[in-house]
């Protein structure tokens, strides 16, 4: 690689964060904006608004089905490919995806096109994430991985709110022209100062797959669909409680997600920072405060400064686990990294979808708006369960390898 000077590493670090600024912008704004799309799409609106927008649900749905095929899908295909290259492909992908969900006339074209604006999500951080940490220099990994992922807190601050204005304001199709705008900013940024990483030929899609046959990573994969998704039990159900709950207007909604999105940003960078210092105890913590806050948000939220202040801090202890859990995931995941670094995504997904439903289970069975914090204690819980059993049989690994050399190992 040539030598980047520090405005060059700096644009093209910023053009990687604003990647997953767009990331951030497409998948959640959606959610804003859902009963503009039904109304639009959908017969019925005006008879059953209720029952008409719960079925604009599966756009969510469709994305997030998205997100899980496409991470593996696009780690073992690009195998030998650039790092750099597979950036600019995705980066293609998300406008194209973007651009037809603005001119999709049905509902069930829409859904196909958001599919497929979702298919590059999960390889885009992974790759960024990389892409970032190369640029970054040794022994930057979790700082890398909390850069790529920094836009996609940022979104949930200023971006979201933004599209989803336009997408009540000015119809929901401008929303999606400006993230296929930013899309299209990042692509020509990443062109103009992404440093050009040779791909590497020996690499195959079965050597990415045989990541696949270690427990390991499954195990962390497990951690990320269960663990987080005690964050989305209580992500989805925040603007219910706000409203319902602590008694504050709908325009207060905004404004706790706002907070929340806040502590994820400050939340990514401490733990993209303690991650390089010591993954293992980050990740100890990181749990212990997330399921502290997670009781603290079952027992206080229905007071709307309990509301605030915990959602601030699930914000933030739960995002400092996300780098951390991808750099464990791209460690176990050996020479197969973009593997282990995609497939995160997907497993954050699949904990989406596992926590926003047990948490309405929670809600339909008559246990109250605060019910989800309680599913997400659960889920917390086994997640962390399943990050001490994976740091046990690293450090079993590791002792058996110095016993097999003949170095002594204390018992």
């Amino acid at each position: 690689m040539t030598h980047l000077t520090p405005l060059r590493r700096g644009f093209a670090l910023f053009a990687l964060a604003l990647g997953g600024f767009g990331i951030g912008v497409t998948e959640f704004a959606t959610m804003g904006f859902l009963p503009e799309i039904a109304h639009d799409l959908l017969p019925g609106f005006a008879e059953s608004p209720d029952t008409v927008i719960a079925r604009a649900g599966w756009l969510i749905t469709a994305y997030a089905l998205g997100v899980v095929v496409g991470a593996p899908t696009f780690a073992v295909l690009a195998a030998r490919m650039s790092q750099t290259k597979l950036a600019f492909l995705l980066l293609g992908l998300f406008i194209l995806g973007t651009i037809a969900s603005v001119f999709m006339p049905t509902f069930g074209s829409l859904a196909i096109a958001r599919f497929i604006a979702a298919l590059p999500h999960g390889a885009y951080f992974g790759v960024a994430s990389l892409l970032a940490a190369r640029i970054m220099g040794p022994g930057m990994q979790g700082r890398g991985i909390a850069l790529a992922l920094s836009g996609l807190t940022v979104a949930n601050v200023v971006g979201v709110p933004i599209a989803t204005w336009i997408g009540q304001v000015a119809g929901w199709r401008w929303a999606y022209v400006l993230v296929a705008v930013i899309f299209t900013a990042t692509l020509l940024l990443c062109v103009a100062f992404l440093p050009r990483f040779p791909g590497n030929p020996s690499r195959s899609a079965m050597r990415e797959l045989s990541a696949l046959r270690n427990y390991r990573l499954w195990i962390m994969i497990g951690v990320g669909a269960i663990g987080f998704g005690g964050f989305f039990a209580v992500y989805s159900y925040i603007a219910e409680v706000t409203t319902r709950l602590t008694g504050l207007p709908e325009a207060a909604v905004p404004w706790v997600l706002a907070g929340l999105g806040l502590g994820m940003t400050i939340g990514n960078l401490a733990g993209g920072w303690a991650s390089d210092k010591d993954l293992t105890r980050t990740i100890v913590f990181g749990f212990s405060s997330f399921i502290a806050v997670l009781i603290a948000y079952a027992l206080v939220a229905w007071h709307p400064v309990g509301l605030i202040v915990t959602t601030f801090l699930l914000g933030v202890t739960s995002s400092v686990l996300m780098p951390s859990i991808q750099s464990r995931l791209i460690r176990v995941s050996g020479e197969a990294a973009l593997f282990g670094a995609a497939i995160n995504h997907a497993a954050f997904n699949v904990g989406n979808s596992l926590g926003a439903w047990l948490g309405g289970l929670a809600i339909a069975g008559g246990l109250g708006y605060l019910a989800p914090g309680w599913v997400g204690v659960v889920l917390g819980v086994i997640g962390m369960a399943l990050a001490l059993a994976g740091i046990a049989v690293e450090r079993r690994d590791k002792a058996r390898n110095l016993d097999t050399v003949g170095v002594a190992v204390p018992r």
